[in-house]
């Protein structure tokens, strides 16, 4: 398993994913799925995309941009996506440290997760793992599928 820089040839399984963990509605504040000309589209206007690859088949993906503007662009963002028939493989862990890998490379000083859904136990022990801080808990921040709200986790890492 490798972690590269997407092409135009892996849309069809970034967005293939992406579309899963949007339609699971417990991880991503987005509701609208992804198209073949709004993915490529998406994930052209990211600073930088990352996919787990292993013979030519896609596993996962990261987005990385920017967090903010101005004098707050020094400071990143990233959103990280594995197919469910390939999660328990340490995919998320490969990606996650690709993206703080990449976020040094192209001048972000720090990566910064404003909505980490606190019931996502497995994403924030990996986070607390590599080093995140947590940063507070927003009580309600985030809306489930079902409708419910759950509290999110801000965290943070310096790059």
């Amino acid at each position: 398993m490798q972690v590269r820089e997407y092409t135009k040839q892996d849309l069809p399984d970034m967005i293939r994913i992406w579309n899963e963990v949007v339609e699971d509605g417990i991880a991503f504040p987005q509701e609208e799925l992804l198209d073949a000309e709004s993915g490529d589209a998406f994930f052209a206007s990211q600073s930088y995309c990352g996919v787990a690859e292993e013979d030519g088949k896609v596993y996962g993906l990261y987005i990385l941009h920017p967090n903010n503007v101005g004098r707050c662009g020094h400071i990143c963002n990233a959103s990280y996506a594995v197919s469910s028939d390939a999660r328990g493989r340490h995919i998320g862990e490969m990606l996650v440290k690709d993206c703080l890998r990449m976020g040094r490379e192209l001048g972000f000083r720090v990566l910064q997760f404003n909505a980490v859904v606190e019931s996502n136990v497995h994403a924030r022990h990996l986070y607390e793992r590599l080093g995140f801080v947590q940063l507070g808990t927003i009580p309600g921040g985030f809306r489930m599928k079902d409708g419910h709200y759950e509290n999110i986790c801000p965290y943070y890492h310096e790059l």
